[in-house]
């Protein structure tokens, strides 16, 4: 007999990508999983935009398509949302909220055997109880050690959906780590809803670091993304005492104005902000940063935009994720007054990205001539790829067959669009 073939579709953070790898994890024992003729598709899918919904109907449909006789199942944020009717999903023949996730073999159990609607409210498992074999045929994997937010940002749709922070313990991640680079992974990223809160009852962030690169020892340990909270004098000493962590920060920004960020109850100020990338470039000089900014925002003026866009030259982002501003029903952005009309959204955010496109260039060229580390991930018609400690993207030439997650010494020749490109330091230049 055939086993039941399952198939899973991600969208959303890598909080999101994490669960799905924990998943696929639980389920492979069980079930043959495939990307296409599948009998259970579990659709886990995202919440914080309505783009970010949208996206996911539109998979589903194009699944049903394919496989007309599959059993569609929602599970993660956006089930939770249509679960506290936040939001709606008809496509879906079964909803299963966040909490389902460390129970998905009994999910399926109940889709196989027939059951249709919204499963109950499942209680929440302990984050030290999950595992993750991590992502097939990749070099990078996620370890999830926080889940949930206490802030409650104005126009947070998570926060609803993931309830309050919890923490993985430090001697859970650990071992999980541990067995994340034993399977080959060479990198780790630790990811969370908000990491800045991750507080484990047997220590704290920069203790997690140095716990795992003494007892994991991967070649290198990236954080995801942290707020600016996070950034302590603490966790940068750590950063500047061993070269594995990676000196690439992700810190959310949202907003350049001042104002804005009070509407968005984000909890810090510019001054704030820039404060924590000083002190960063201070320890570490040749730290990069990505952030993420929200354009559009109910009372944003075009004063408050260039802000954001000063801000934007005058840190320098390596890497910006721009998102127009979605009003999520049930969060207090969405009532608030001065909407934004969406013609606006979308030309700010244009302009940001253009705004931008220099700053990006400016500091690839300033890698030019320079040798970098790089982590090898794939080989395309005939030239190597892989990143930087610090997140920047690299395609290269070798004489060598090289190993996919070895890392390689790269002489900087010239940029070419969003990417670096050079030559394997020690190739032969005989011949």
């Amino acid at each position: 007999m055939n086993p039941v073939r399952v198939s899973i579709l991600t969208f959303g953070c890598r909080a999101n990508q994490y669960e799905s790898d924990v998943m696929r994890t639980v389920l492979s024992p069980r079930y043959a999983l495939v990307s296409e003729g599948a009998d259970v598709v579990l659709v886990n899918g995202c919440t914080v935009t309505r783009l970010a919904e949208r996206k996911a109907r539109q998979a589903v449909r194009r699944s049903r398509r394919a496989n007309p006789g599959a059993v569609v199942v929602l599970v993660g944020c956006i089930a939770q949302a249509v679960r506290e009717r936040l939001t709606r999903f008809d496509e879906a023949d079964l909803i299963a909220g966040n909490a389902w996730k460390s129970r998905i073999d009994d999910v399926v159990t109940e889709a196989l055997a027939g059951t249709r609607g919204r499963l109950p409210e499942a209680a929440p498992i302990g984050l030290d109880t999950e595992r993750s074999a991590g992502p097939s045929g990749r070099i990078r994997a996620f370890l999830r050690v926080q889940d949930g937010c206490s802030q409650a940002c104005a126009y947070c749709r998570p926060t609803q959906v993931r309830g309050p922070s919890r923490s993985k313990s430090i001697r859970a991640a650990v071992e999980e780590a541990v067995e994340l680079v034993d399977a080959g992974f060479p990198e780790i990223v630790l990811t969370g809803i908000n990491l800045a809160q991750y507080a484990p009852p047997d220590g704290q962030l920069r203790d997690l670091l140095k716990e795992i690169l003494g007892t994991a020892g991967p070649r290198r340990l990236r954080l995801a993304s942290i707020n600016p909270a996070g950034l302590t004098d603490d966790l940068l000493d750590t950063f500047r005492d061993d070269r594995r962590l990676c000196r690439h920060f992700h810190v959310p920004l949202q907003s350049g104005a001042d104002e804005v960020l009070g509407e968005m109850r984000r909890g810090y100020t510019t001054s704030t902000y820039r404060e924590r990338i000083e002190r960063i470039v201070a320890s570490l000089p040749d730290a990069t940063f990505g952030t993420d900014l929200i354009v559009g925002f109910p009372g944003e003026t075009e004063a408050a935009f260039q802000a954001t866009c000063n801000l934007v030259t005058q840190v320098g982002f390596s890497n910006l994720h721009v998102f127009r501003f979605s009003p999520r029903p049930g969060t207090a952005a969405a009532e608030l007054p001065n909407p934004v009309p969406e013609a606006i959204k979308r030309q700010r955010a244009d302009r940001l990205v253009e705004i931008w496109k220099p700053v990006r260039a400016g500091l690839l060229d300033s890698r030019i001539a320079t040798t970098q580390d790089v982590l090898v991930e794939e080989c395309i018609d005939g030239k190597w790829q892989g990143y930087t400690a610090d997140y920047i993207f690299v395609s290269f030439s070798s004489d060598r067959v090289l190993n996919i997650g070895e890392e390689r010494c790269v002489r900087i020749l010239g940029t070419h669009e969003d990417r670096l490109e050079g030559e394997d330091r020690d190739r032969d230049h005989t011949g």
